[in-house]
């Protein structure tokens, strides 16, 4: 699948950006005030610069950021959507970094712009990610045509399906075409990316005897491409067959079982991250289920991922929200102690809880 260029790959660097900063100080107060009007400027200019305070500002959880990131996003929509958007996941120690720094790079080689989001754990010190794939994705990470962002998941799904989607449209206004998310293992992250990508690729590995181990099967019903990973380790199954192919045989009839018949039969194919041998045809595989839900299916599942998109941010705002309130602060710690003395149930201080937040 080809591609112009595009936007992003004419980015300048931070110490070339124009002089003007989205960030102005604000004379009447000690905050400094985002500057939208920078921000989509530069956004829809390619700069990497811009880019980041773009995605830094939606990730920011103050009150002043969010309404400059409403008004922020609600500019660049019209510029985002026309990517091919991914979700990438596999279990521990599977090389999803290493497989995807080969994708990539195969990705910007044939012209495309490629944006790599990475759902890292946050710190539950400073709130930021973790995980810092930019080391892990060494040569991606100084390609002109990537850009690569860990995308901390606030410690909450909601944090993730909140950053993450506008991260992506923020990607997408700036001109990258192949938006890949990256998830951190198996898990409910995995559900909640899922539910805002095209496809979902699901990478795994060849262990003898127990190659299903540590699959759930709730993931096994979402992923859309299934891989083999680290196929470059030639070990042969007992039956003198490489193991990565039995394994992938393996995989492939659980998937029949798991998900029946239906319009895609998700594919279980081998590669190996390290050489690059098989990702192209991974690649190959993401676009024909792409294809097949054709233009119409990909709009509809996007309507519907943003109405799942809506209620994930008002679940997140009212948990702010909650946080926030008056009322609740005032029998925060009364509630606190009578659960941890055992004098009240889970659900009356819950109850309580919510009572003092709809008299606040």
């Amino acid at each position: 699948m080809t591609s112009e260029a595009g936007r992003a790959g004419q980015a300048t660097s931070p110490a070339e950006s124009p002089a003007k900063n989205p960030v102005s100080p604000d004379r009447g107060s000690a905050r400094r005030q985002v500057d939208v009007d920078a921000l989509v400027e530069g956004v829809l200019a390619g700069q990497r610069a811009a880019v980041s305070r773009s995605i830094t500002l939606v990730e920011s959880s103050r009150p002043d950021h969010r309404q400059a990131a409403r008004e922020l996003l609600t500019r660049l929509t019209p510029h985002a959507g026309g990517a091919v958007r991914v979700g990438i996941s596999g279990v521990p120690g599977v090389g999803k970094s290493t497989f995807i720094e080969s994708l990539g790079m195969q990705l910007v080689d044939a012209g495309h712009q490629v944006g790599v989001l990475a759902v890292d754990p946050s710190s539950v010190r400073t709130g930021g990610s973790v995980l810092g794939d930019k080391t892990r994705m060494s040569r991606l990470s100084a390609s002109p045509g990537a850009y690569i962002r860990p995308s901390p998941s606030a410690g909450t799904l909601g944090g993730v399906a909140r950053a993450t989607t506008q991260a992506m449209l923020v990607l997408e206004a700036a001109g990258y075409d192949i938006v890949l998310v990256e998830t951190v293992g198996v898990g409910q992250s995995e559900v909640t990316v899922a539910g805002m990508v095209d496809s979902f690729l699901f990478l795994t590995l060849a262990r003898t005897g127990d190659q299903l181990q540590g699959i759930k099967k709730g993931i096994l019903e979402i992923v859309d491409v299934v891989a083999v990973n680290k196929a470059d380790d030639q070990g042969g199954h007992t039956s003198g067959e490489p193991e990565a192919r039995v394994a992938a045989r393996e995989l492939a009839g659980a998937l029949r079982l798991v998900q029946g018949r239906g319009e895609w039969a998700s594919p279980v194919v081998t590669c190996s991250g390290l050489t690059g041998v098989g990702v192209e045809d991974v690649w190959d595989r993401i676009i024909s289920h792409r294809d097949s839900l054709g233009p119409d299916g990909i709009a509809r599942k996007r309507a519907d991922q943003q109405l799942e998109f809506t209620w994930a941010l008002v679940r997140d705002e009212l948990a702010e929200r909650l946080k926030r309130s008056p009322g609740v602060a005032a029998v925060r710690e009364e509630v606190r102690s009578s659960v941890l003395a055992g004098e009240m149930a889970a659900p009356e201080a819950a109850d309580r809880i919510l009572a003092a937040y709809d008299q606040s």
